[in-house]
C-alpha cells in the first residue's frame, strides 16, 4: 500500500494548501511534501539492493484491484515499484521539495494556487512511475499536463501564454498518438485487459493479429511507431523538441526544476517501459536509426546551447543532450546501457536543477540572465558561483559526482550495443561532451570571471535561497561516490529484460 499512501498524501496535502491563507501556503507546502520523501526513503531505500525485475512480474509494493470494465476490457488497479520507477519516484519527491522551498521568495501572488499544484503535480507523476495498468498509466499521464500548463501560463515570464499552449498542443498531441497507437495493439491481441504485463507477452510471443486492415507485422511496427513518437515529444528528442527551450525559459524557476528535472523523464521512462519491453524484435532492429537519432539529438542540442545568449534558455539546450544519452543506453540492449540510462535521468533531474536554481539566483540578484550584460560575480556572489561551478562540472561529467557514473554507464553498455557500428555512433554522441564542456566553461568565465558587470548593483540576497540547490549538489556528489545506491537495483530490474533483447555486459 505504498504507492497508495504516497497518492493519498500529496493528494490531501494539495487540497489542503489549496485552502490556506496565501500567506502560510509555502511553509505547508514545504512541510507536506516532506511526508511522500520521509515516507518513500524510509520504505524503499533499505530494499534498493535486494531489486525487482519488472518483466518477471514481481514488482515491490505492488498492489492489485478490481476497478471497472470498458469495452470487454478489464481496467484494473495496478501498481507497483521496482528498480526502474523506484528512484524516478524518490526523485519526483525530492525535487518537489525543492521546488517548493525555492519557491518561497519567488511567487509572491495566488500562492495556495501555486503549492497546490505543484503537489498535485507530484501526485501525477508518482502515479505515472507506478502504474502497471495502461489506462491507469495514461490518466496520470493526462493528469499531469493540466497543473504544468496553469504553472506556465499563470506564473510564467512574458512569454509564457505562447509557451504553455506550446506545450500543451505539443503534449497533448503525442498523448493521442501513443493512445491510439496502444489500443490498436491491444485490440490486435488474445489479451482482455489494459496490464503491461500480459499485453507485453502477448507481443513478445507473436500472439498479435491482423487487424484494421494491416497485417500483424505492419500493426505492430505502427503501435511501436506511436508509441516512440509520443515519449520521443514528451523527451524532447530531436526534431519534437521545441517546445522544451520555450516551455523551460518561460516557467519559474521552481516549476522549470519540476518540467526539467521530473516531466521529461516521464517521455524516456515510458520508453523503456513500453517500447524496450514489450518490442524487442523491433528495438533490435531499429536500434541503429534509434542511436544515430540519440546522437544527433546529443549534438544538436550541445550546438544549439552554443548560440544562446540567455543564460536560462542555454541550460534549458543542455537539457536536450542528456535526453540523448539516456535514448543511447536505453536501445544498446545491454545491462549497463539500459541500467545506465535509468541512472542518467536522476543524474540528470538533479543537476540540471542546479544550473536552473543557480541561473535563477544570479537574475533575482543583478535584474538579468543575459551572459553578455554580465561579468565577475563570483567576488559579489561567492556561493552562487560555486553552486553554478559544481552544478556546470557535474554535467560535464566530473568523476566522483553522478553526471560521470551516469555517462559512463551509459557509454559502456552501448560500446558493448550488438548493432552495427555501436561504436563509431557510441563515440559520435561523446563528443558531445567537448562541446557541452566548451559553453559552460565559457558561461562560467563570462559571468563568474574578469571585472565585474551587471545592469545594477548586486542587491543583497539570502543565502538560504541556494540551500536547494547545495542540497542538489551533495546529492550528486553522494550518487557519484556510491553510485551503488541505485544500480543494484537497478540492473536486477533490467536483467530479465536484458535477456529477452539478447544483449550482454
Amino acid at each position: 500500500m505504498l504507492v497508495e499512501a504516497l497518492l493519498a498524501v500529496t493528494l490531501v496535502a494539495a487540497f489542503a494548501v489549496l485552502l490556506v491563507p496565501s500567506k502560510y501556503a509555502g511553509r505547508l507546502a514545504a512541510v507536506c511534501s516532506l511526508l511522500p520523501l520521509v515516507g518513500a526513503a524510509t520504505r524503499t531505500l533499505p530494499s534498493t539492493g535486494r531489486g525487482t525485475r519488472c518483466s518477471a512480474g514481481h514488482p515491490a509494493f505492488e498492489t492489485t484491484a478490481a476497478w471497472t470494465s470498458i469495452g470487454g476490457y478489464a481496467v484494473d488497479w495496478h501498481v507497483g515499484l521496482d528498480g526502474i520507477s523506484l528512484p524516478l519516484v524518490l526523485l519526483t519527491a525530492v525535487l518537489t521539495t525543492i521546488a517548493v522551498v525555492a519557491a518561497w521568495d519567488e511567487i509572491d501572488e495566488r500562492r495556495s494556487l501555486f503549492y497546490a499544484l505543484l503537489l498535485f503535480t507530484e501526485a501525477s507523476l508518482i502515479g505515472v512511475f507506478s502504474a502497471l495498468d495502461f489506462f491507469v498509466w495514461f490518466v496520470f499521464w493526462e493528469f499531469v499536463l493540466v497543473p504544468m500548463y496553469l504553472l506556465i501560463a499563470v506564473y510564467g515570464g512574458p512569454r509564457r501564454r505562447y509557451a504553455a499552449i506550446k506545450f500543451f498542443v505539443y503534449t497533448n498531441v503525442a498523448s493521442l498518438v501513443l493512445f491510439v497507437g496502444f489500443v490498436m495493439l491491444v485490440a490486435a491481441t488474445p489479451v482482455s485487459t489494459f496490464e503491461f504485463a500480459p499485453i507485453a507477452h502477448a507481443v513478445r510471443t507473436g500472439a498479435v493479429h491482423a487487424a484494421f486492415g494491416l497485417s500483424a507485422s505492419a500493426l505492430t511496427g505502427v503501435a511501436f511507431l506511436a508509441l516512440f513518437f509520443g515519449f520521443a515529444v514528451k523527451s524532447a528528442f530531436v526534431p519534437f523538441h521545441t517546445w522544451l527551450p520555450d516551455a523551460y525559459t518561460e516557467a519559474p524557476t521552481p516549476v522549470t526544476v519540476l518540467l526539467a528535472g521530473v516531466v521529461t523523464k516521464m517521455g524516456t521512462y515510458s520508453l523503456l517501459r513500453f517500447n524496450v519491453t514489450m518490442f524487442p524484435d523491433l528495438i533490435r532492429q531499429w536500434a541503429l536509426p534509434l542511436a544515430v537519432l540519440a546522437a544527433l539529438t546529443v549534438l544538436y542540442g550541445a550546438f544549439a546551447a552554443l548560440a544562446q545568449r540567455d543564460a536560462k534558455r542555454l541550460v534549458a539546450y543542455t537539457s536536450i543532450p542528456s535526453m540523448g544519452f539516456v535514448l543511447l543506453g536505453s536501445v544498446a540492449a545491454t545491462n549497463y546501457g539500459i541500467a545506465g540510462a535509468t541512472f542518467q535521468m536522476v543524474s540528470h533531474g538533479l543537476l540540471v536543477s542546479v544550473l536552473f536554481l543557480g541561473v535563477g539566483y544570479v537574475e533575482d540578484a543583478t535584474g538579468t540572465r543575459m551572459v553578455n550584460k554580465l561579468s565577475g560575480l563570483a567576488d559579489r556572489m561567492p556561493v552562487a558561483a560555486a553552486v553554478l561551478v559544481a552544478g556546470a562540472f557535474g554535467y560535464m561529467g566530473l568523476p566522483l559526482m553522478s553526471g560521470f557514473a551516469g555517462e559512463f554507464f551509459v557509454f559502456t553498455g552501448s560500446f558493448a550495443a550488438p548493432y552495427a557500428h555501436a561504436q563509431l555512433v557510441t563515440a559520435v554522441a561523446m563528443f558531445g561532451i567537448v562541446v557541452i564542456a566548451g559553453y559552460l566553461l565559457r558561461l562560467l568565465q563570462r559571468v563568474l570571471m574578469g571585472p565585474f558587470e551587471a545592469p545594477a548593483a548586486v542587491s543583497a540576497r539570502s543565502r538560504r535561497d541556494l540551500a536547494p540547490a547545495v542540497v542538489l549538489v551533495l546529492l550528486s556528489i553522494y550518487l557519484g561516490v556510491a553510485p551503488g545506491t541505485f544500480m543494484g537495483a537497478i540492473q536486477d530490474a533490467v536483467g530479465a529484460l536484458v535477456t529477452t533483447l539478447g544483449g550482454g555486459l
